[in-house]
């Protein structure tokens, strides 16, 4: 009778997937969408799947669920960790609450949620567990079946009955994750049979095995795939087979929430091979399926190009507790907020009014009140990092209570600004602003874009007005003088010049790139930056001393257009001591061609910045949460 009810609501549930709604009203986006760069394609994928209308455009109510299950296939040793570490996290979750669950949960103000669909090991009293277990764990994959076909789909009416549970909530957003030893080799097998990949290619690290292990797990995927033989046409029977009861039950959220167009925000690995069951399933159901990151494990690539989806950003995770996926929510509430903002700026839009109280004022500081200078440029020897600050904020990260090394480029961001700042353990106040240098006024929709993002980020704003005709050497001097006074008391600092629009931004920092290209050792750089038209000049030249006085100030500089990227880049070349203090926010971190940024690329590497000190500052250690360190891999021996 169960498998009878379960049946026919997966197949009411697949029937009422409807397809993406059509693009939204192009008006708002104006003649100038491209300066929201793929934030756009954020907000219309948004808008399409919610079939809403810019007049009704809303930040989405979060909910991430972690999902958890264990796996029979851990007994092949293709873990750094212990079969009872599932249980350990799931507790970790909603007693100690100091997972990366935890963390970027409260970073991306979602609701936390956690399902036990089939724990092995005992668990101690948890009041607020959503108990929906299966079994106690799947069976060894590498020896047969991993579930019976009654229990796939079960796992899948499971995680649609959640869905329809937390939409009636007013949840219009999801955020899965999942936790269970040994399913990054489910993820991998499913993603070979689907994405018709080799076991080699298709298995992954996982959570940072060793080499001697990952050759195991690639011999146990091949095991598993020779063994079961998974029809790639049945989504069902690759679920069943060769798949996991936490997967499963990402999957039949993902049709659930599909059928009620909400939208799911995938994050990693594990989440994206559990949207390529749901796909197989329902094709429909990617209209509803917003990406986030790249992951590190090698085969994340090809099931988000399966998908159909771009990653928005490359943070080489290796976690899957909805990382990625919260930040993506996080730039999503910004975009949204910005979106409303610009409205009560275009003449064109729909009439509607929102207030724009809570936005920071920006501050304007003109290059007249400049003090007298030399007629001399230089860029002088800047102080090392901390490095004990940095080893014992990586020590710290290294005992928090997850796979070694897994949170990639936010452990970086960390330890970067422990080493700037000399504090092993950053606040999360840390103080933050945006400088602006413009040689022409801003549009009033880049006003009021800088002004919605900045205040998302906490940073307020000072507009610095340049003039064409000043000297470069006054430029710099006045540069200087703002970023000194900005960063006095402020570890945090985005730095940007403004365009008119993605092709003139695009040509100033060509322009820049091939005037710079040249280094010269120390001495008057003058004649350099006079290789450039004036505005120009003024303009590479007040980011010089802006640079230069912020990293003197021990501020980490978040570097925001290609353009103020190129000058950067060019500083370094000259003294090479400065690169420790420079963020390359779009060349390193996002993915979201924000050439005419005005800051917002700056404000969303800030944003960036919040994560990882929420992982730094609300996680808890192995030792705090009981949860058991890695036997295998970098993590052996260093965690604790």
């Amino acid at each position: 009778m169960n498998q009878s009810r379960d049946t026919i609501l997966i197949s009411d549930t697949i029937r009422a997937i409807e397809p993406a709604g059509e693009e939204p009203d192009e008006r708002f986006f104006g003649t100038s969408s491209g300066d929201l760069g793929a934030l756009s394609l954020l907000l219309q994928r948004y808008l399409r799947a919610a079939k809403g209308t810019l007049r009704t455009l809303e930040k989405p109510k979060k909910c991430t669920l972690i999902c958890c299950a264990d796996h029979g296939v851990a007994e092949m040793q293709v873990s750094a960790y212990p079969p009872e570490t599932t249980a350990q996290m799931t507790a970790n979750y909603l007693l100690a609450k100091g997972a990366v669950a935890n963390a970027l949960a409260n970073f991306a103000r979602s609701d936390l949620y956690v399902a036990d669909l089939g724990i092995k090991a005992p668990l101690p009293p948890l009041p607020t567990l959503i108990d929906r277990k299966i079994a106690h764990g799947t069976k060894n994959s590498a020896k047969g079946a991993a579930m019976t076909r009654e229990e796939a789909l079960r796992s899948l009416a499971v995680g649609i009955r959640l869905a329809h549970h937390f939409t009636a909530q007013g949840y219009r957003c999801f955020l899965p994750g999942e936790m269970g030893i040994s399913n990054t080799t489910a993820s991998a097998a499913i993603t070979a049979c689907l994405c018709r990949l080799t076991p080699a290619k298709a298995t992954g690290r996982g959570t940072n095995i060793s080499d001697e292990r990952l050759k195991t797990k690639i011999e146990v995927v091949r095991q598993i795939l020779a063994v079961n033989r998974p029809d790639a046409s049945d989504g069902v029977d690759v679920l069943q087979k060769v798949g996991g009861f936490e997967l499963g039950c990402i999957a039949g959220l993902i049709l659930g929430a599909a059928s009620k167009r909400a939208i799911v925000i995938l994050d990693g690995f594990n989440t994206g091979a559990a949207a390529l069951i749901a796909q197989a399933l329902s094709p429909a159901v990617t209209g509803y399926l917003l990406p986030s990151h790249l992951a590190a494990e090698p085969a994340h690539a090809a099931i988000l190009e399966k998908l159909s989806l771009k990653p928005y950003m490359d943070m080489r995770f290796r976690l899957g507790e909805a990382t990625g996926s919260s930040i993506v929510a996080d730039f999503l509430d910004a975009a949204i907020d910005a979106s409303k903002s610009v409205r009560t700026a275009d003449k064109n839009a729909p009439e509607a009014e929102y207030d724009t109280a809570d936005m920071p004022q920006i501050q304007r500081r003109s290059i007249s009140e400049n003090a007298p200078h030399d007629d001399v440029i230089r860029l002088p020897e800047f102080p090392a990092p901390d490095a004990l600050a940095m080893a014992a904020c990586q020590k710290r990260i290294d005992s928090l209570a997850k796979p070694i090394y897994s949170l990639g480029r936010l452990e970086a961001l960390a330890v970067r600004l422990a080493g700037v700042t000399g504090v092993a353990q950053p606040p999360l106040a840390s103080g933050r602003t945006l400088l602006i240098f413009t040689a022409e006024e801003p549009s009033e929709r880049q006003k009021h874009l800088t002004a919605a993002f900045a205040a998302h980020a906490g940073a307020p704003v000072t507009l610095a007005q340049l003039d064409a005709a000043s000297s470069a050497a006054a430029a710099f001097a006045f540069g200087q003088k703002i970023a000194h006074e900005l960063t006095a008391d402020c570890p945090l600092i985005g730095i940007s010049l403004t365009a008119p629009s993605n092709e003139t931004a695009k040509e100033k920092a060509d322009l820049l790139a091939k005037a710079l290209r040249h280094e010269k050792d120390g001495g008057d750089l003058l004649d350099l930056l006079h290789r450039l038209p004036p505005a120009s000049c003024v303009e590479a030249a007040a980011l010089l001393g802006a640079i230069s006085a912020a990293a003197k100030n021990r501020s980490l500089i978040v570097l925001d257009d290609p353009a103020t990227e190129t000058v950067a880049h060019f500083a370094e070349r000259i003294a090479p001591t400065l690169t420790p203090y420079l963020l390359y926010v779009q060349r390193d971190y996002l993915a979201l061609s924000l050439a005419a940024s005005c800051g917002v690329a700056a404000c969303l590497g800030i944003r960036l910045m919040d994560a990882a000190l929420h992982m730094l500052n609300d996680m808890k250690t192995f030792a705090q949460t009981a949860v058991a360190v890695a036997a295998d891999g970098p993590g052996r021996g260093r965690q604790g």
